[in-house]
């Protein structure tokens, strides 16, 4: 359960650092307020076939009025502000761990053996019943 767990954070944080990354810009197209068409990596359609030319000015907006149109730009730029890790180890970091890794180690070592000196003999006979003789009984 924890090696799972394990692995689905670290999923997780590598999608965070993907997006958090990534950039990308969202075009959107708006006739009356209404959002007709979106567009994540490129231009959103217009309408332009569906425009009618009026010669008179109207203030309502119609579907296809031709002021009423308008294009939005959403854009996200990308984080490129990501530290690089870099490790910089000196002897004495290595002496240090090359002592740590070895006493921890070895500190296991022997826990695997089980030795028990009396496992080949046999435990002795009773010959009497020392609880019914002296009727001593729990209860």
């Amino acid at each position: 359960m924890k090696r799972f767990l394990r692995k689905i954070v670290s999923i997780g944080l590598t999608f965070a650092i993907l997006f958090a990354t990534t950039s990308f810009s969202a075009d959107m197209h708006f006739c009356c307020n209404k959002l007709v068409d979106i567009a994540v990596f490129g231009k959103a359609k217009s309408c332009d076939d569906k425009v009618q030319k009026s010669e008179s000015p109207s203030k309502e907006c119609s579907v296809g009025a031709e002021d009423c149109c308008r294009n939005e730009t959403f854009s996200k730029a990308g984080d490129d502000n990501v530290k690089k890790v870099t490790a910089e180890f000196s002897i004495e970091n290595y002496v240090f761990l090359h002592s740590f890794f070895y006493t921890y180690i070895n500190r296991f070592e022997g826990l695997d053996k089980n030795i028990v000196p009396f496992v080949n003999y046999d435990p002795p006979w009773i010959e009497k019943d020392i609880l019914v003789l002296h009727e001593t009984f729990l209860i």
